[in-house]
């Protein structure tokens, strides 16, 4: 018996690396020390002092199913690099370097390099290295066909400029960056809705979205380094906070003070119309809207209130969708932290 007879072809598995080997270093920067293909990944940090590593791994969750059923494997790379940068941006980080996992019952080398060239796509979109990852074949593990994906990512910021929302207080203003879409939360509800109970096919027109309804919920996670790191840089952020599962009442309280309360005005931002489409034909109720999506709002700036006009205007030279969207007020007790007006 050979191992490729019980499953795992580590020819095949030697071929994926070299097929990646020139996509991975066309991210690489001068302080990476290492070629792919090592035990390890090497990256200096020589000369940079009064630094912070700021760390975090994620995952794309059941929108996998959804790349499976379309059949198509770039776009689930880029979320799988977003959802990790994203959470480090909260800290002020600028992304270093990025790992990825992707676990397999049998390798599929297309799809493999499709996922490889979407996350190479993620990587230089938020600036980072990929310096390296693991692909594993587990026969018998995972269904035929399907894979899962785990992404880590390392970022540095100056520990005296760093972001944790203790500076925030009440009169500070909330600033929403405009999601693609879902990003990459609440599918196992979604898929619920649009296959079960629908019965849509990934390849059916829905009017309401202009586009399949494949298309619409593979629309990849929008990756917000660029605006947030420049407006650190121009403004004074006091508080960040990445707006994914748990929706925006899951995730604004993780960077509130215990003395403060966020009030935020519905409809004082435009959603696409996935969301209403899911609230009304899934027949959510609005507090499971805002526990589990981040309906329209993908990330979330608390700054102070002279320079929300500033901030807007900046945010739109820079391509952004951004909106004036609430306020912070002094707490009162121990009640619910983010409340809709």
């Amino acid at each position: 018996m050979l191992y490729k007879d019980a499953g795992v072809d580590v020819d095949l598995g030697e071929e994926f690396v070299r097929r990646i080997k020139s996509l991975a270093e066309s991210t690489f920067g001068p302080r990476v020390l290492t070629k792919l293909g090592g035990f390890t990944a090497r990256y200096s940090l020589e000369g940079l002092r009064d630094t912070v590593l700021v760390a975090s791994t994620d995952g794309v969750g059941t929108k996998l199913k959804v790349a499976f059923m379309v059949d198509r494997h770039d776009t689930v790379g880029i979320d799988l690099v977003a959802m990790c940068v994203n959470d480090i941006l909260v800290s002020g980080a600028q992304p270093l370097f990025f790992m990825d996992y992707i676990a397999t019952g049998k390798l599929d080398l297309g799809k493999a390099v499709s996922v490889i060239e979407g996350i190479v796509k993620g990587c230089k979109e938020a600036g980072c290295s990929l310096i390296g990852g693991e692909t594993a074949e587990m026969p018998g593990f995972y269904v035929n066909g399907e894979y899962d994906l785990v992404g880590f990512i390392v970022g540095i910021a100056n520990k005296t400029e760093m972001i944790d929302g203790s500076e925030i207080c009440p009169g500070d203003r909330l600033i929403g960056l405009a999601s693609s879409g879902l990003h990459s939360n609440g599918f196992s509800l979604v898929r619920k809705i649009v296959f079960d109970q629908l019965n849509l096919r990934v390849d059916d027109w829905v009017e309401e979205l202009g586009r399949t309804i494949g298309e619409e919920l593979l629309e990849p996670t929008r990756i917000y380094v660029n605006p947030v790191l420049t407006l650190k840089q121009e403004f004074h952020l006091r508080g960040v906070a990445h707006i994914t599962g748990g929706g925006i009442k899951g995730n604004l309280p993780r960077i509130l003070p215990r003395n403060c309360k966020a009030f935020l005005r519905k409809g004082s931002w435009q959603a696409p119309p996935v969301f209403s489409f899911l609230e009304r034909e899934g027949r959510i109720p609005e507090e499971e809207m805002w526990r589990t999506f981040n309906n329209g709002i993908g990330m979330i700036l608390i700054i102070k209130a002279e320079e929300v006009e500033g901030v807007l205007i900046r945010l739109r030279e820079l391509g952004e969708g951004a909106f004036l969207i609430g306020e912070i007020s002094e707490a009162k007790g121990e009640g619910e932290r983010v409340e809709f007006i």
